[in-house]
């Protein structure tokens, strides 16, 4: 809540995020271990092509109701490559963002999966 305090919105790197959470590069991980981590259902999914909603989401989550605690018009989103996640864009739907940001070839998908998230949680 205290950076809310003085910050117009929260631009969440999710990339960095879930380095972060996770305790590993992308880069490292994906060329050692984690698609073998799926393959072996360690893990649901890759979470740098999905958000997880348990780990990183719920940290988002926690940021966002605290921030919009003290800011209640508190702009949220997202910026990297969950932008352009369908599953990603509708979880953040979900707890509340405002926006996505991705790459300029993943705006259809996430102005599709954004659309479909609006009309399927209101």
């Amino acid at each position: 809540g205290d950076i809310a305090e003085v910050a117009q919105f929260f631009s969440f790197g999710t990339n960095d995020l879930t380095q972060m959470t996770f305790g590993y590069s992308r880069d490292d991980a994906e060329a050692r271990f984690l698609l073998t981590y799926v393959e072996e259902g360690i893990l649901p999914v890759n979470p740098f092509q999905t958000i997880d909603r348990d780990g990183v989401g719920r940290l988002m989550k926690m940021a966002i109701d605290e921030g919009r605690k003290v800011r209640p018009d508190l702009e949220v989103g997202i910026c990297g490559e969950h932008g352009g996640d369908p599953n990603s864009v509708e979880f953040c739907h979900i707890i509340g963002n405002n926006y996505v940001s991705c790459s300029p070839f993943r705006v259809p998908v996430a102005r599709l999966a954004a659309a479909q998230a609006a009309v399927n949680h209101g």
